[in-house]
């Protein structure tokens, strides 16, 4: 795969933060950290960093239940894992394309448009519970309460966003013919070579969204999206608890959300740099410093990102995949989305 320039400019960005990251940090501090660490809440911290994985696998399972019923969970869980592995070694957030393109693959009854386009829905289950849970954090008494103006009005704003955007959402599956039309009248006036492209991508969305169509299916996605970001948080707490680091439950719920807000702007594969940045700056609002916040973020970042990076390579290899095939498989994501609705 070529990188482009989105890698490029992503690898860049994530070499000025890491290097604003370890600004000012007494590295004698950090290696002293590490060197107290508390091994098994750590290696229990990186067990539950694991997990989530096979959340994220069973989570795809429901959503594409509506287009392809009964999909074996073996063959979801090596796609989600070939995913982020991608991420992990390709920039420009290949993994997305490489998790559709494996499970393509794998399984002939899925095409690759639509499995392309469920990823878009789980993101968006990933986003509204993501940032409910940092909102809902934000609400804890042992929140900061000198970090912002009203703390407690930002939280009680952005669970009402979350809640309007689910409500976004039901409009979109229930009334998909209006909200296209909606679009076009928009995109016509405003954006008009991106008209049709949105047609086709909106009617992907919405068959994808038809998961919200049924009450217990929709409460299935959201449980296991649920479980899936409070395990993660649960390993954050547990890397705290073993470095050391004096911050609650709440911060680990606080700091997943501006992470996940952080790997929206392009970053190298790992998300290295970024996520050490953000680390620095969401622990040093619990009182946090710089030196302990990069510590702890090295050591957990490390530690997190090898098992589902050595997981996600073995199973690549034992496919017979290649990163040249993801070139491809984009080409088709391009043409072909229309075809899943």
């Amino acid at each position: 795969m070529r990188i482009g320039w989105r890698g490029a400019l992503g690898i860049a960005l994530s070499v000025a933060l890491l290097v604003w990251a370890f600004h000012g940090v007494t590295w004698s501090v950090v290696l002293q950290s590490m060197r107290n660490v508390d091994v098994g809440l750590m290696a229990l911290s990186v067990i539950a960093a694991t997990v989530i994985f096979p959340l994220r696998a069973r989570r795809w399972r429901t959503i594409l239940d509506p287009v392809v019923p009964n999909l074996p969970f073996g063959q979801l869980w090596r796609s989600t894992a070939i995913g982020m592995m991608v991420n992990n070694v390709v920039p420009a957030r290949a993994g997305e394309l490489a998790r559709a393109y494996a499970l393509s693959r794998e399984n002939p009854r899925v095409s690759f448009a639509a499995a392309f386009a469920s990823l878009a829905v789980d993101r968006v289950f990933d986003a509204l519970i993501i940032l409910t849970l940092m909102f809902g954090a934000m609400l804890d008494p042992r929140f900061p309460r000198g970090s912002f103006r009203s703390t407690a009005s930002i939280a009680i704003t952005g669970i009402v966003g979350m809640i309007a955007v689910t409500l976004v959402l039901y409009l979109i599956v229930f009334f998909p013919d209006r909200t296209i039309t909606l679009f076009e009248l928009f995109a016509r006036r405003v954006v008009p070579r991106f008209e049709q492209k949105g047609k086709e991508w909106l009617h992907a969305f919405a068959q994808g969204l038809s998961v919200l169509r049924s009450p217990a299916r929709f409460v299935a996605v959201v449980w296991w999206t649920l479980l899936h970001w409070l395990v993660y948080a649960l390993a954050l707490w547990l890397a705290f608890r073993a470095m050391h680091v004096d911050a609650p439950y709440s911060a680990a719920l606080f700091l997943q959300g501006l992470i996940a807000i952080g790997v929206a702007i392009p970053s190298s594969p790992g998300f290295f740099g970024l996520w050490e940045a953000v680390a620095k700056k969401g622990l040093g609002l619990f009182g946090v410093t710089d030196s302990l916040a990069v510590a702890w973020a090295v050591a957990f970042h490390i530690l997190s990102y090898i098992p589902i990076t050595l997981i996600g390579g073995y199973y690549f290899l034992r496919l017979g995949l290649h990163l040249r095939d993801i070139g491809p498989a984009e080409s088709s994501e391009r043409s072909g989305v229309a075809q899943a609705s």
